[in-house]
């Protein structure tokens, strides 16, 4: 069953537009760099993602938001875990992501 895997940025007070777009450019790229372990094709089903436009104001600090699909939750497990290519993007992400989300869900599945 597919997996959506939701991640939520709040960034750093300070932090430079330019640096803002090259990690946002960077979170969507990993849908072309992230190579399943097997097959070493790229395994993220879809990936999207942009800056908040909600009227709403119940964002509390969460400036960005990207949506992954997976086809699996394996794909997802070994996304999360263990994919060096996403370990590195979370290691770079130390001094300019002042809180991360992630929430992931099967669609339909309550």
């Amino acid at each position: 069953m597919p997996i959506t895997h939701i991640v939520l940025f709040q960034f750093k007070t300070g932090t430079s537009p330019e640096i803002i777009r090259d990690v946002c450019s960077r979170m969507l790229a990993l849908k072309d760099n992230c190579l399943h372990p097997s097959s070493q094709k790229p395994y993220i089903r879809t990936s999207s993602g942009g800056i908040d436009n909600s009227p709403e104001g119940i964002q509390h600090g969460i400036t960005h938001a990207f949506v992954v699909e997976f086809t699996n939750a394996a794909d997802r497990d070994y996304y999360v875990k263990e994919d060096p290519v996403h370990q590195g993007f979370v290691k770079s992400l130390g001094g300019v992501v002042e809180k991360a989300q992630a929430i992931d869900f099967t669609p339909g599945v309550f």
